[in-house]
């Protein structure tokens, strides 16, 4: 799923000053889950900005909306009839939804409540855990499952460092497990260490962001 974090109050509130009635939008789907920016987390937030607007000396009417995503502009045009006399937008979905929100409803001013941080996977209640960072290169086919691009500190795609602790634990961080002995760990246990003596070659990085602007098309798809 995709992880957000709320954007500090102060942060939110220096961009709202001037305006008079501002519409929190959550999303109820990735940064619902991440308990960020679903229903819960937009009633809660609405009265903290009226409040800390106020403290500012700024009155500010507050509304809020809770869409199954923001994503998706079949979802979000339904939002037009919540804008009537709305003069901003604070919303709570992730980089993807504040910009689809600010595409669709380009005459109203879209600010972002939250940093979006990563792409991770649950692993306990309140604990979330990076396991992809969307290189555009998967190689986890050759890495039985785990993701050494995002797992490993140094996205070694050839084995581990020489700083691998003896517990097993990463050198960068000790709470961390070196992902390149638990890949082995795997093979082992499939008994096919042998195939990660194959040589990984330079990784492909132009399909990441550090290409510029990536766009994805499928033609099969296109009507």
């Amino acid at each position: 799923m995709i992880i957000a974090e709320w954007k500090p109050i102060s942060e939110i509130v220096e961009k709202l000053k001037g305006h008079k009635k501002v519409l929190v939008a959550g999303c109820a789907t990735c940064v619902a889950e991440c308990a960020a920016g679903g229903e819960r987390e937009v009633e809660t937030l609405a009265p903290l900005l009226r409040m800390a607007m106020e403290k500012e000396g700024n009155s500010i009417e507050v509304v809020t909306a809770t869409l199954e995503r923001q994503c998706e502009p079949e979802f979000v045009e339904p939002l037009a009839a919540k804008l009537i006399g709305v003069d901003a937008v604070v919303s709570l979905a992730c980089g993807i939804g504040i910009q689809c929100l600010a595409e669709i409803f380009e005459d109203t001013p879209v600010y972002p409540g939250v940093n979006t941080t990563s792409l991770a996977i649950r692993e306990e209640p309140g604990v979330w855990g990076v396991r992809c960072e969307a290189c555009g290169a998967c190689v986890l086919g050759e890495t039985f499952g785990l993701c050494p691009v995002a797992r490993c500190a140094k996205s070694l795609m050839n084995g581990p460092c020489g700083g691998t602790r003896e517990n097993g634990a990463c050198e960068v961080n000790a709470e961390v497990p070196c992902i390149w002995l638990k890949i082995f760990e795997r093979a082992q246990a499939r008994g096919k260490v042998d195939e990660l003596l194959r040589f990984q070659g330079t990784k492909n990085w132009s399909n990441s962001r550090h290409g510029g602007q990536k766009r994805v098309v499928r033609e099969d798809l296109r009507t």
